[in-house]
């Protein structure tokens, strides 16, 4: 069984370290492709973040992902992998919203579990390179404490 990446049970889960609106400054995703509702927690070098996304049962997927037993696609589950990440670097390097960064790559991603409406899918990010126009995170899913899924992320400031 895969450990996460690091502790979180000193961190209060529902808290909102950034309002929504520091995380609109930050994200430039709405509405639907929103996949991060909140960051809990970056830590103090800016290495390290937690984020949480509500799996609702009215989202745009729940009708047609597994019609009577919906799954969250995995592809959502890395587009939110990507977003903690981007927030993660973002956060770090103090951008204006105007900056973009593009998604370049995504290597060694594994699902370990399925993700339901209902759950709160806690997503961790570990800074592994950081540059000024590049970065690179690993990351992962855990739903009660279970690594759900893993992966690692690469962006780049366009």
């Amino acid at each position: 069984m895969t450990e996460p990446l690091f502790d979180i049970a000193g961190h209060d889960l529902s808290r909102a370290f950034l309002t929504q609106e520091e995380l609109d400054g930050l994200l430039p995703q709405c509405g639907d492709m929103r996949q991060v509702d909140r960051v809990v927690w970056i830590n103090d070098s800016s290495t390290r973040a937690i984020g949480i996304k509500e799996v609702r049962d009215d989202e745009f997927w729940v009708p047609g992902h597994v019609p009577g037993r919906p799954l969250l696609p995995g592809v959502i589950m890395i587009e939110a992998a990507a977003q903690i990440s981007s927030v993660l670097y973002q956060y770090r390097q103090q951008f204006e919203s105007t900056k973009f960064l593009g998604f370049t790559r995504v290597d060694d991603c594994v699902f370990r579990g399925s993700v339901e409406p209902g759950q709160q899918l806690v997503l961790l990010a570990v800074e592994k390179k950081f540059q000024r126009r590049r970065f690179s995170c690993f990351a992962q899913g855990l739903i009660d404490g279970q690594v759900i899924f893993e992966v690692q992320c690469t962006g780049m400031r366009i």
